[in-house]
């Protein structure tokens, strides 16, 4: 069954050598592989391929997502490397130094130098 398996992540990208630059040297991913038309890093077992493209992402809905245990500590680690997290103060959605409370977790945004918009949440325990 499909779900016994890994599920990975595609994200179109523009420039390689961008993408290698903010998801290898600044969010800190391993690089797997790399040829003429994807980048693959790694996260805790999954794998995101960057995918060259001639028109990139058009859609600004988050494409993917950290679940964290320490978004403060995964926010200051990726700042320092001078990744911008995102601010919002629309639609009901407000951030604080980068982080909302939506409810089932505190969450913050980041978008690559290709238009896709990633999230970090770290899921709030439920009672019960």
């Amino acid at each position: 069954m499909l779900a016994d398996h890994p599920l990975d992540t595609v994200l179109l990208v523009t420039d390689l050598d961008a993408a290698h630059r903010f998801y290898h040297q600044q969010l800190g991913l391993p690089v797997v592989e790399r040829d003429e038309h994807r980048l693959v890093v790694a996260s805790a077992g999954t794998q995101l391929t960057l995918s060259l493209s001639s028109t990139g992402t058009a859609d600004t809905q988050t494409q993917a997502f950290w679940r964290v245990t320490d978004l403060d500590a995964e926010l200051d680690q990726i700042r320092q490397r001078g990744v911008v997290i995102d601010e919002f103060d629309q639609d009901g959605l407000t951030t604080t130094n980068g982080i909302a409370n939506v409810g089932f977790a505190l969450a913050a945004w980041i978008t690559d130098p290709f238009g896709n918009t990633l999230g970090i949440l770290q899921p709030i325990p439920t009672g019960g």
